[in-house]
């Protein structure tokens, strides 16, 4: 009999394990990429849901990993896309944008309360007044709607990768008989 603390190979308890587990870090830092702008967030969730069924106990399921996989790149495209829609619609520019990544990369590291809101609009309004010389209330707008896409593209990141997580315990909890588990 096979334990926690016993290789069993045979069987392939420590794989399965292994796969659970680096699946489910997986999609913790696909949570986490959904808000960081340098790690993307939901295609690390989605590749959590890969390893999961790469587990050799588990039945690949292709359907599955197929439509997940398309709702993963559409929201990765969607995330570029959004906050563009966001400035331009607000009449900004692309060192709005640009802006908008910078002041959130500065807002995450800098000691300032609610540094992940203030950061991105800050950065898209100093993006339009210095390096698109954007008139006052003109740049002020852009960085609202620069603010608002940012905040809308991080929503749907955030609950993608949410539901990723939510998909990914119900398929451990659903087929856990399957696992080879020893406890």
């Amino acid at each position: 009999m096979c334990n926690i603390f016993v290789f069993c190979t045979s069987n392939g308890v420590i794989m399965d394990l292994l796969f659970v587990i680096v699946g489910f870090i997986l999609v913790l830092v696909g949570i986490l990429g959904s808000i960081l702008p340098v790690i993307p967030g939901t295609p690390l969730s989605w590749l959590g849901l890969i390893v999961l069924y790469l587990a050799p106990s588990l039945e690949f399921n292709w359907s599955f990993i197929i439509i997940t996989g398309i709702v993963a790149i559409g929201i990765y495209i969607m995330d570029y896309i959004i906050p563009a829609i966001g400035t331009k619609r607000f009449g900004g520019s692309r060192a709005g944008v640009w802006g908008t990544t910078i002041g959130l990369i500065v807002g995450l590291i800098a000691p300032i309360p609610f540094g992940i809101l203030i950061g991105p609009f800050v950065g898209a309004l100093v993006g339009e007044l210095l390096f698109n010389e954007t008139e006052g209330p003109k740049a002020f707008k852009a960085a609202v709607g620069s603010f608002f896409g940012f905040l809308a593209s991080t929503f749907i990141k955030l609950f993608a990768t949410l539901i990723y997580l939510g998909l990914f315990i119900y398929h451990v909890i659903i087929q856990w008989d399957s696992l080879d588990f020893p406890f």
